[in-house]
């Protein structure tokens, strides 16, 4: 990118947390001077309570292009996102492309660009389980390795990354979601507040998600989740804002979930409201593991392991094999709502640079 030009951003999202987390990101790209961003949707959540409407209460522009890619098996739909990547990188040209997280689109769209020869910049890069029957966890390792930019939201992710021999392109920028939640803490409620509507008193609560593949995929690992809420339910209402392919694993293997108090998926602002009036977080997401922190309120995760340990070092999170929480602190991990303008930043350098010269970027971390 030559001074004067404008270097051509292409962001590759598909899940719903990607469209929350591409939030702060967009914003700064938009304020920065020399770069110009095409965000694409896959598709691969394409129901319009995940979709659509997240599109319109974050204020993100449309998709250029919705790709419209969802269902089938994990290598299917990569496959399908991959062959169609492929076309849209050719005619968008990028200098870079942008990928969030650890989904099947995260993984096409490093696997298109890397194949056409365009740097690929990964956000929340470093996370890992250490368990690879996971299809996330396989999704970020060959992420990591495939990308020229390796932004990771904590100390430990980069840990990760270096003894993988990954040093080159590190840094360590803190968390997007962070800036998303602050973001979103300061918009205004949209018509009635959430817990008005569902007539919750703050505190009384707790909140429930499930929907990773691990959880949903079995009879077994479903019932097991859904037992382990109605067992907290006898004690304290929990909400279940229920993913669609939750709803359809629970018709498909006969899963009751009588005494849970399931809604319809809630937009990301509703979300945040529904999160800081809750008395406790349980989950088998990740990112929902970190948004319960920011609101400070106790998690459970409904998992063997997780990606955001310094969540249970700091006593703030444990897992539902766990009885106790360790003593609690604060996390300084995370930053102060600055990651976005730290990702751009940084960018912006990488493409003022000849980008056949070689990389000498070495982890300007924190």
């Amino acid at each position: 990118m030559t001074t004067g030009s404008t270097g051509r951003l292409l962001t590759v999202v598909g899940a719903r947390p990607q469209f929350v987390k591409a939030m702060p990101v967009s914003r700064a790209i938009a304020r920065t001077s020399g770069l110009a961003e095409v965000m694409i949707h896959t598709g691969q959540h394409h129901d319009a309570a995940l979709s659509d409407s997240v599109f319109r209460q974050l204020d993100l522009p449309e998709p250029a292009e919705n790709l419209g890619i969802h269902g089938g098996s994990h290598g299917e739909m990569t496959g399908r996102m991959l062959a169609a990547l492929d076309g849209v990188i050719a005619r968008h040209a990028p200098d870079l492309v942008i990928v969030y997280g650890d989904t099947n689109s995260t993984l096409a769209g490093a696997l298109a660009a890397a194949k056409a020869g365009v740097p690929v910049a990964h956000v929340e890069a470093g996370l890992r389980v250490f368990d690879r029957s996971m299809p996330e966890e396989t999704n970020r390792v060959v992420v990591d390795h495939l990308s020229r930019l390796l932004f990771a939201p904590t100390r430990a992710a980069v840990g990760h990354l270096a003894r993988e021999g990954l040093v080159e392109g590190v840094f360590h920028v803190g968390d997007v979601m962070q800036d998303a939640v602050l973001a979103m803490a300061a918009l205004p409620d949209q018509g009635d507040g959430v817990l008005r509507r569902l007539k919750l008193t703050p505190g009384a609560y707790a909140v429930a998600t499930l929907h990773r593949a691990a959880t949903t995929d079995s009879a077994i690992s479903l019932a097991r989740a859904v037992s382990y809420l109605r067992q907290h339910a006898a004690r304290q209402a929990v909400v279940l804002p229920l993913h669609p392919r939750t709803r359809q694993a629970a018709g498909r293997f006969g899963v009751d979930l009588a005494g849970l108090t399931v809604i319809e998926p809630l937009g990301p602002i509703d979300m945040q409201r529904l999160l800081a009036g809750c008395a406790l977080v349980l989950t088998d997401s990740g990112g929902l593991q970190k948004e319960a922190y920011f609101h400070r309120k106790p998690c459970v995760t409904l998992r063997d392991g997780t990606e955001w340990s310094e969540t249970v070092d700091a006593g703030w999170n444990r897992l539902w094999t766990v009885d106790d929480y360790r003593p609690r602190r604060e996390i300084d991990d995370y930053g102060a709502g600055d990651a976005a303008e730290r990702i751009v930043a940084t960018i912006a350098r990488f493409l003022g640079e000849d980008l056949d010269a070689p990389r000498a970027m070495t982890g300007a971390g924190r």
